[in-house]
Parts: C-alpha cells; sequence; structure tokens
C-alpha cells in the first residue's frame, strides 16, 4: 500500500516513515500543504496522513480541496490540536478518522487498516479470496491451506492485488503501490517478487496475463 504522509515537523516525520516502512508500506513525505495537495492530486494513494498545522496551506484546507474535487483517497488526520471544534471541522469536511499527538505507532497502524478496510466496505481485518489469505495485522499469509514468510515488499505486492481480487494491475501499478519517491526501481523488480511469491506458496497464486499485467483470482 502507498501513503502520502504530510508532516512538517522533521523528527516526527522521519519517525512515522521509518515505522511505516518497517510494516512493509510504501511512503510519500511532503513537509507543507501545496505539496501534499500537489502529490495527492497527481499520485493514486491507498491513505492520506494529514497533519493540520502545515506551512504554505493550511491541512484543513488541502483536506477540503481534496474532498471539493471529488478525491475518494482516505484521509486520516494526525494533529496535536486538540480542541473539540477542530475535530468535528475536520471530520465534517471529509476526514475518515482523527488521532491526537502524541500517538502510539501500533495505534496509529491500526486505525490506517481500520480506514483502509472500511473504505473497502470490509468489517474483517482478513484480506481474501477464499483461495489467498492475508492479515495485514501479524503479515502471515497462506493459499490453499499453505503458510510461508514474506518479504516486506513481497508481502505489499500480493496485498494489492488482493485488495481487488480479479483486477489486473499492470508493472507500473504495482511498482506505485511499492515503492515511494526516491526509492530505486530496477527494470524486472516485479517478476522477482512474484517468482518469490510463487515459489513460496505455489504458481497458481498469481496469474499473469499476458502484455497487460497480473492478477490473484476472483473470490469464490
Amino acid at each position: 500500500m502507498r501513503v502520502l504522509l504530510v508532516e512538517d515537523d522533521r523528527m516526527i516525520g522521519a519517525a512515522v516513515q521509518q515505522a511505516l516502512s518497517d510494516a512493509a508500506y510504501a511512503v510519500d513525505w511532503t513537509t507543507d500543504g501545496e505539496q501534499a495537495l500537489a502529490a495527492a492530486l497527481a499520485q493514486a494513494y491507498d491513505l492520506v496522513l494529514l497533519d493540520l498545522g502545515l506551512p504554505r496551506r493550511d491541512g484543513i484546507d488541502v483536506l477540503r480541496q481534496l474532498r471539493a474535487r471529488d478525491a475518494r483517497v482516505p484521509i486520516l488526520i494526525v494533529t496535536a490540536r486538540d480542541e473539540v471544534e477542530d475535530r468535528i471541522a475536520g471530520l465534517d469536511l471529509g476526514a475518515d478518522d482523527y488521532v491526537l499527538k502524541p500517538f502510539d505507532v501500533q495505534e496509529l497502524l491500526a486505525r490506517m487498516r481500520a480506514v483502509v478496510r472500511r473504505q473497502g466496505g470490509s468489517a474483517s481485518p482478513l484480506l481474501t479470496n477464499g483461495a489467498i489469505t492475508l492479515d495485514p495485522v501479524t503479515r502471515d499469509v497462506s493459499f490453499e491451506g499453505r503458510s510461508a514468510a514474506l518479504s516486506g515488499r513481497e508481502f505489499t505486492l500480493l496485498q494489492a492485488l488482493l485488495v481487488r481480487p480479479g483486477a489486473i494491475l499492470s508493472r507500473q501499478e504495482l511498482e506505485e503501490r511499492i515503492y515511494g519517491w526516491n526509492e530505486e526501481v530496477e527494470s524486472n523488480t516485479v517478476e522477482v517478487l512474484i517468482h518469490g511469491i510463487r515459489r513460496k506458496l505455489g504458481p497458481a497464486v498469481i496469474r499473469n496475463v499476458r502484455g497487460v499485467g497480473w492478477r490473484v483470482d476472483r473470490a469464490a
């Protein structure tokens, strides 16, 4: 999953970026509201973590602009503003959740997973199509009863496919979900990761659609 982190505090931003990377998220980090708005409108993200007290453009205005343009990306406000009026304003403008600083990283990750589940219309913490089961919390993965430990990027790639079983994702779409800004992408990265997943879980876990991309089977 690819996340846009909007945080002007360098210490907090670096800590959150590292925690998200450790949890197998691809992270793009911006430090002001103008950059954040431009990035969110130009790139497809699975989630936005949005601070409110930002230079150049306030976070509330970023939120307002995104929702006015019908951006459906889940947005989780992460801020030190603890006034009830600020929380009400953020939620009424379309934020999906509101987390106050200081926060526990594990709680932040849990809230992120909950927001993404709600966006996908699922109450279950598990992603599954009947044959593949993936647990974003424990990062346990199984295919037709066979379990395996995947690397962080293998897990991210399979998760991207399993969010929409049956949908075909191209090489570029998969790379965008695996890598953040300034991360070097080798030409055969997707093939290498898929080979690793198939080797661990079985050749049928991911289907190749020649000349188009890759998919996992629809839910049975």
